[in-house]
């Protein structure tokens, strides 16, 4: 039995929750007519540049110390999209839920880094890397994801892609890999004096600190433009129900599902989203985390609902540097932490359930006194994803240094 139809079957339920988000290999697979074959299989890593707040976004609305800790920016039981009686959702993040009820939606709370820095040019450099507490690592750990894969005779120019105006630190290295800031304006890495102007301080110093320099060139960007030109992408639809919202992240993720649904070849991609680092008025259901929690919740929902049947053969991973101080600070807003939460999605996803040990919040088990705990390796999710779906099981090379073996995996992944 294949994994669509078997997910199916054991989500019988599926009627019920809606088919705005139902992609139709889903509808197929209750007839048995899906079997899977040798199609290719993409990993898409999303970034949530500034440190999240995961305690906010996955709520622990069962835990009474989180109440406790945050009596003005909590998120309320009323309001919480309850998940499984102990973790829910903010409200904002209801396009989701439905993912989340047809089991395609995973999550996994208490992850992160083990390096304890609270830098994050720092933190972001090591979960690029893949190499915590090494800053002398010359490439991504998305490049030498590709390393052991098995070998084309016709790579694609865009195999490896980064939505931006350059290529970022995930995706340097020997494997070619292209940077994409506008579909119909397309520039390869560098910079394109036509792309919108970064809006925050922070993210703009991230944008001028990376080496664009490192990316594909010469024949590779006149193989890219062509094949993007045959594409015709001025006359690209969304899928029906694909609504993303405006701005640079629900651009990027429209502009990623054109180039998958025209079959250009992409393995791997990249893309990511500021605006998570709120020391002050961090709000609750309302404010700066709901408005930047619906534009990256939107944008998900509406790139899962374009993919359609692509969607059983891809993955999606977020991840972000660390998670912010479990009390929330003088100003109504959250500091620097260290654990935080993780989003997967996709067909071969074991969604529903909440993944990775709990380590609590009252005093004694938060981290340094302050913290949530990690008690989940993100190389540890990563590898999952790298091994059992794009198939690299030689994950020493992906994340040197660390023991990543199969038998630590969560399991988040159906395997036929």
């Amino acid at each position: 039995m294949s994994i669509t139809r078997r997910i199916f079957l054991r989500n019988s339920a599926l009627a019920v929750v809606g088919t705005a988000a139902v992609p139709s290999f889903l509808t197929r697979a209750a007839f048995g007519s899906v079997e899977l074959g040798t199609r290719t299989k993409r990993l898409v890593v999303i970034f949530q540049r500034g440190a999240a707040d995961g305690l906010n976004i996955v709520v622990p609305h069962g835990e009474r110390a989180y109440y406790a800790m945050r009596p003005g920016i909590n998120i309320p039981r009323n309001d919480v999209l309850d998940l499984d009686g102990f973790f829910g959702l903010h409200p904002s993040l209801a396009s989701l839920q439905p993912i989340w009820n047809q089991r395609h939606l995973a999550i996994v709370h208490a992850a992160g880094s083990p390096d304890p820095t609270r830098s994050h040019f720092d933190a972001q450099d090591f979960m690029e890397s893949g190499t915590p507490g090494l800053k002398a690592t010359p490439d991504g750990w998305l490049n030498r994801a590709l390393h052991s894969l098995p070998a084309s005779e016709d790579k694609s120019a865009f195999r490896a892609i980064a939505l931006g105006p350059a290529l970022p630190r995930i995706l340097t290295g020997s494997e070619r890999a292209v940077a994409v800031n506008n579909i119909n304006d397309f520039g390869v890495g560098g910079r394109n004096p036509n792309a919108a102007p970064i809006a925050n301080t922070f993210e703009a110093m991230y944008d001028q600190s990376v080496d664009s320099v490192l990316h594909g060139t010469g024949q590779e960007t006149f193989d890219a433009v062509k094949m993007l030109k045959a594409a015709d992408p001025a006359k690209y639809k969304p899928a029906a129900g694909a609504d993303y919202p405006r701005g640079r992240f629900g651009d990027s993720l429209k502009q990623l599902a054109q180039l998958i649904k025209a079959n250009l070849g992409v393995q791997v991609a990249f893309a990511d989203i500021g605006g998570w680092d709120h020391h002050v008025n961090e709000g609750s259901t309302q404010g700066q985390i709901a408005n930047v929690l619906r534009e990256f919740s939107q944008s998900l929902s509406a790139f899962w609902i374009d993919l359609g049947d692509l969607a059983e053969d891809t993955v999606v991973v977020t991840m972000s540097e660390f998670g912010r101080t479990a009390r929330e600070n003088g100003n109504r807003g959250t500091d620097h932490g260290h654990a935080n939460v993780m989003f997967v999605m996709g067909g071969p996803v074991k969604g529903g359930r909440v993944y990775g040990p709990w380590p609590g919040l009252e005093q004694p088990q938060l981290y340094e006194g302050r913290d949530l705990a990690v008690t989940t390796d993100f190389r540890k999710v990563l590898g999952e994803a790298v091994a059992k779906h794009l198939g690299n099981s030689r994950l020493e090379q992906v994340f040197p240094g660390f023991e990543s073996s199969s038998a630590g995996f969560l399991r988040y992944l159906a395997v036929s």
